[in-house]
C-alpha cells in the first residue's frame, strides 16, 4: 500500500536537510514526500528545489497563502495543501525541526496498512543527540517524551498517519486556528474512529530551547487554547496551583508547613511523568525542570485567560517576519 508523507515549512533552512534526509531513508519508502513552503525568505525554498535532483520522491510546493500574513491558520493550510496533492490512500504527517528513524514510517502506518485502524499517532521525543537543558526541562509540559520507547498517546502532527478519505470526511485540518490545529483535527477524527498508538513511531524533535523560548512556546500554546476554547480543565488546575501557592506564601508568616507541602507537591508535578528517564540527569537539569514546572501554572493561566479574552494568537518564530 502506497504511503505519502506530507509536511509544511516556513523559514526552516537549518532543519530542512535533516528532515528530508531522514524521510528518504525510510525502510518503507514513501511514494512521495510533499513539502509545502509557505513563502520562505531564508533559502528553504531554494534548498528544496535543488534537492529534487538528489531525492526523486521529493515534491516541493510553494504556496504563499500558507503563512500568517495570508491565512489565520497557515500551518493547517500547509498540511491541507500537501495532503490534497498526495496521490496515496495513506498519509503520514511530519514536521520540520524533527528527524525520523528508518523504521518510523513502517511502524506508524502498520495499523492502517493491516486494516486495524484508519488513524495512528506516534508522538514525539526529544532528540538526545542535540538536546539542551531547557529542552529536557520543558519536555513533559509539551507532551514530549524523553525516552523514544516510552508509550505515548500524544496527538501531535509531528507523527500522525491516516487514510486520506478520513481526512476528507472531517474537513481536513482546521484553517481557522494558528496553533492547536492537530488537537482539533484529532478531536474530530476520534468522533469517527478509534486511534492506534504504534510503539516506537516517534518523531525525534529538536526544539533547541533556552528558558525564554520554552516559556514563549508555552505561552503561545496557552493563548491558542484560550482563543480556541479548549482544555478548560487544565486552566482550572493551573489556576488552583497559583492560588494555593499564594496562600502558602501568606501562611509562611505563621507556619512554614503549608509552603513545605506545596514544594513537595511541586516536585511531584515536575517529575511525575518521566522520572525514570531522569535518573542519571545532572543537578542542573533537575533544577531547571523544577524551575520550569514552578513557572508553568502562572504562564499557562495568564496566557490562556488572555487568549480567551482577546481571541488572538501569538506568532511563532517562522511567521514573525
Amino acid at each position: 500500500m502506497a504511503v505519502s508523507v506530507a509536511a509544511t515549512v516556513l523559514n526552516e533552512v537549518d532543519d530542512i536537510p535533516g528532515l528530508v534526509a531522514s524521510l528518504t531513508d525510510q525502510i518503507l519508502v514513501p511514494a512521495e514526500i510533499i513539502i509545502v513552503d509557505g513563502g520562505s525568505a531564508d533559502g528553504t525554498w531554494e534548498w528544496l528545489l535543488n534537492a529534487k535532483a538528489q531525492y526523486p520522491t521529493l515534491i516541493p510546493i510553494r504556496d504563499e497563502s500558507c503563512n500568517l500574513k495570508q491565512s489565520p491558520g497557515p500551518i493547517a493550510r500547509g498540511r491541507n495543501v500537501a495532503i490534497a496533492a498526495a496521490t496515496s490512500d495513506v498519509i503520514a504527517c511530519a514536521d520540520a525541526g524533527c528527524t525520523y528513524r528508518p523504521d518510523w514510517l513502517s511502524r506508524l502506518t502498520a495499523p492502517i496498512v493491516a486494516g486495524a485502524s484508519e488513524y495512528a499517532v506516534g508522538g514525539s521525543c526529544i532528540d538526545p543527540a542535540s538536546s539542551t537543558v531547557w529542552d529536557i526541562a520543558s519536555a513533559p509540559f509539551f507532551g514530549v517524551k524523553l525516552n523514544p520507547n516510552e508509550p505515548t498517546k500524544s496527538c501531535t502532527a509531528r507523527s500522525m498517519a491516516f487514510r486520506k478519505e478520513l481526512w476528507q470526511r472531517v474537513g481536513g485540518f482546521p484553517e481557522t486556528v494558528f496553533l492547536g490545529e492537530d488537537t482539533l483535527f484529532d478531536a474530530k477524527v476520534r468522533k469517527l474512529v478509534t486511534p492506534a498508538f504504534p510503539e516506537r513511531a516517534k518523531a525525534f524533535y529538536r526544539p533547541r530551547h533556552a528558558l525564554k523560548s520554552a516559556l514563549s512556546q508555552l505561552a503561545s500554546y496557552a493563548i491558542a487554547d484560550g482563543a480556541i476554547g479548549i482544555r478548560p480543565a487544565r486552566l482550572f488546575r493551573n489556576l488552583a496551583r497559583c492560588v494555593v501557592e499564594v496562600l502558602a506564601i501568606i501562611a509562611l508568616r505563621w507556619n512554614p508547613i503549608p509552603l513545605l507541602c506545596i514544594l513537595a507537591l511541586e516536585n511531584y508535578f515536575a517529575f511525575r511523568l518521566d522520572w525514570r528517564s531522569l535518573q542519571k540527569a545532572t543537578f542542573r537539569v533537575l533544577a531547571a525542570r523544577l524551575v520550569f514546572s514552578l513557572m508553568v501554572p502562572w504562564v499557562v493561566s495568564w496566557n490562556q485567560i488572555k487568549g480567551g479574552i482577546t481571541k488572538a494568537h501569538q506568532a511563532n518564530r517562522q511567521n514573525a517576519s
